[in-house]
């Protein structure tokens, strides 16, 4: 070992050192033996003569002084300067100091980036009172499935010529109160799709007695067209529409997509976009009936509903 390359000390190692110089190692004995510099050798054996074993002990290695330390008024001149949205040269000039030295300050006051200065909005949670009163809807493309792929066989042979399989995608539709959730796996966004899964949805939690007073869907194409308009429009049902970059507004179907990827898309490797179909259709029916569901106590999201509507009703 190079003993020039490795200077840092355990408390163990530094016991050591003062434990062989009393037995009368000499220093370059000592530093060669620990891999370490002769200098820290003398480093502390110097701190145990002066302070004992607590010389011993790990200290800080900030300097007691720092002379080209800004004085706090300078730096409170940057926060002010920051907080009337200036930029990090800009204050540098008004202030007649390196950008570096602003850079340096506004990042130790965590106002480095000026997204800082804006107040983060509340995050404001909300839940129907019942069934049915808001209706959330939104979609996932996924990849159609030609075989099990080489991330779990290891095998690449004939990889390229399964390129552009297609795509397909998984449409849902979530209960706000209940969390009662319906979904489908249709070959496309497009507002064909779209509307004939609204219809089938809304005529699915009509067999379970839940009537639809209003649906919140973002702002894609399929669900600004006329055609799904028209479609609710017929049933006196409510569009509501997300803000926009605001998912979420949505967020009871962004969650709901998010447990079907981490419990049934990616929970094992399907064969076939059948298989992963199939497989839908039986951890749906779990998780309408059984799951527990955290944001209801514990309980499945059929405990919301009335007894009497879930007599012979396949969930």
């Amino acid at each position: 070992m190079d003993v020039h390359q490795n200077a840092r000390t355990t408390p163990h190692s530094r016991q050591l050192i003062v434990d062989r110089l009393a037995r009368g190692w000499t220093v370059s004995a000592v530093a060669v033996a620990l891999g370490i510099t002769s200098k820290t050798v003398r480093k502390w054996r110097d701190r145990f003569a002066a302070e004992g074993a607590a010389g011993l002990a790990d200290r800080s290695s900030r300097p007691h002084t720092s002379p080209t330390r800004l004085d706090d008024a300078a730096v409170a001149e940057i926060a002010r300067l920051r907080r009337e949205r200036l930029s990090g040269p800009a204050i540098a000039r008004q202030a007649r100091l390196p950008l570096s030295t602003v850079g340096l300050v506004l990042r130790r006051l965590g106002l480095g980036r000026l997204a800082a200065l804006d107040p983060k909005s509340p995050v404001i949670r909300y839940e129907r009172d019942k069934p049915g009163e808001l209706l959330h809807l939104d979609t996932k493309k996924l990849g159609r499935i030609d075989g099990v792929g080489h991330r779990i066989t290891g095998d690449r042979t004939g990889q390229s010529s399964k390129r552009g399989t297609g795509w397909e995608a998984l449409h849902v539709a979530v209960d706000d109160a209940s969390r009662l959730a319906y979904t489908e796996i249709l070959p496309n966004e497009r507002k064909e799709s779209a509307t004939a899964f609204l219809e089938r949805a809304l005529a699915w939690f009509e067999s379970l007695g839940v009537t639809v007073e209003r649906v919140m869907t973002d702002n894609g194409s399929a669900y600004k067209s006329h055609l799904f308009r028209d479609a609710l429009a017929a049933r006196a049902i409510t569009h509501k529409r997300t803000r926009p970059y605001t998912p979420r507004t949505n967020g009871k179907a962004e969650r709901f997509i998010q447990t079907t990827l981490r419990e049934w898309l990616y929970a094992t490797p399907y064969a076939s976009s059948q298989e992963r179909t199939a497989a839908m259709t039986l951890w749906l029916c779990d998780y309408n009936s059984r799951r527990p569901h955290s944001a209801l106590g514990g309980q499945p999201p059929t405990s919301r509903l009335p007894k009497d509507n879930l007599l012979g009703n396949d969930i």
